[in-house]
């Protein structure tokens, strides 16, 4: 698949870990307080083709352990999220140079051949434009950032719990403004039941790991 892949990404983006195909995680969540649920493993789908750089800098870090042991920080009935470890930093501190590593904002439209980076739909004028990769199903996946940053994504990640008829794709604040690399595809209702506290005790790559180039935690992990 990675010889296939159909664009290049931009050079300032191609020494950082990416996906050039589709992967597909495992996540098993342990569940507080819950009568109804002990544990959950979420199937979750990533979609490199579209999101190349956003999606191969989550396996990277899923590779790194960086996940395992991490509670769920925000369920507030409208998306759930993780991803800001301990400490003051707000994203991954990459070992190797003891910086936060961030990825540039990452959207690709239909009749594109490669993604926009670094700007919103909005921002470019494209304000009819559909997103390949849209804000319509409970589960959807995305990549948080700085409200007013574009370039901010780290490592905090957010799954949509709004259904598709309440929040139609391309009708909705959300689309083209953040990056989408995944869905969750099994046991995503469950979604709905997870709470902060609640623990991620693990996130494993299923398959497609061999579609990771440049993975850094063999450089530097």
């Amino acid at each position: 698949m990675v010889d296939g892949f159909p664009y290049e990404v931009p050079e300032e983006y191609r020494n950082m870990p990416l996906l050039k195909g589709r992967a597909a995680v495992d996540m098993k969540v342990k569940v507080k307080d819950n009568p109804n649920l002990e544990e959950c493993v979420f199937h979750i789908v990533l979609d490199g083709y579209n999101a190349p750089v956003t999606a191969g800098n989550f396996v990277d870090l899923v590779e790194r352990h960086f996940y395992d042991g991490m509670e769920i920080q925000r369920a507030d009935g409208f998306v759930v999220q993780t991803g800001d470890p301990e400490g003051p930093a707000e994203g991954f501190i990459d070992p190797s140079t003891e910086k936060t590593r961030t990825v540039p904002l990452e959207i690709m439209a239909d009749g594109e051949k490669e993604p926009f980076y670094g700007a919103t739909l909005e921002e470019l004028g494209l304000y009819k434009a559909q997103t390949k990769l849209p804000f319509n199903a409970f589960g959807t996946m995305a990549m948080a950032r700085d409200e007013f940053e574009n370039n901010s994504g780290s490592s905090q990640v957010f799954w949509l719990l709004k259904e598709s008829e309440l929040t139609p794709s391309n009708a909705n604040i959300l689309d083209g403004r953040y990056a989408v690399f995944g869905y969750v595809t099994e046991n995503e209702d469950f979604l709905a039941d997870l709470k902060v506290g609640d623990v991620i005790e693990s996130i494993q790559v299923v398959s497609g790991l061999d579609n990771l180039v440049n993975p850094s935690y063999k450089i530097a992990g």
